[in-house]
């Protein structure tokens, strides 16, 4: 089971490979020296959460849900309830948000976003420092919506890359996707 010292030496390779987000992948690592519950959504102040860029066999396509509490075009993800295994929790999160079988996750990680998730009811706005994972079809590319999204869409990568009213970080990712 990897540990927060194997979760920090990827973010340290990340940092390594990817100049532009050297900085931010600084202050994950920093949160991992928090012997608070930074791996539960309990932690209000911020706490890590998982996502998946799934990508289809052909590599050409990329599987978005549209958040219904978030109102947001948006990749899979969600909190690591206690788990230190992001990668883990990136693919377990696609599994149970797309209904997709035959997903296989790459163990790097892919990117990294910290954003502030709103004010809900009686839950405080905080930040999500998000880890996140290709994780690739291998099977049957026919999803299925959930109770968390209203709508499930295949995009091109290369579209996405340049469509200016996507969510930033996802052109990012298309972006880097289609330099790999």
């Amino acid at each position: 089971m990897p540990t927060r010292l194997e979760l920090s030496g990827s973010l340290h390779r990340f940092s390594r490979e990817n100049p532009l987000q050297a900085v931010l992948a600084g202050e994950f690592i920093a949160l991992l020296d928090d012997t608070g519950p930074v791996f539960e959504r309990r932690r209000l102040a911020g706490h890590f959460t998982a996502s998946a860029f799934v990508v289809s066999a052909d590599g050409e396509r990329a599987l978005l849900l549209h958040h219904s509490k978030l109102r947001r075009w948006l990749q899979p993800g969600g909190h690591a309830d206690g788990d230190v295994d992001l990668a883990r929790v990136a693919l377990r999160e696609a599994e149970e948000e797309t209904g997709l079988g035959g997903l296989v996750v790459e163990p790097a990680i892919f990117d990294i976003d910290r954003h502030a998730i709103p004010a809900r009811g009686a839950e405080p706005e905080h930040w999500h420092w998000d880890v996140r994972y290709v994780v690739r079809c291998s099977g049957d590319e026919t999803p299925r919506i959930n109770s968390e999204s209203k709508a499930v869409a295949w995009r091109r990568i290369d579209e996405l890359a340049g469509d200016g009213s996507i969510d930033p970080s996802i052109r990012r990712m298309a972006a880097r996707w289609l330099t790999r």
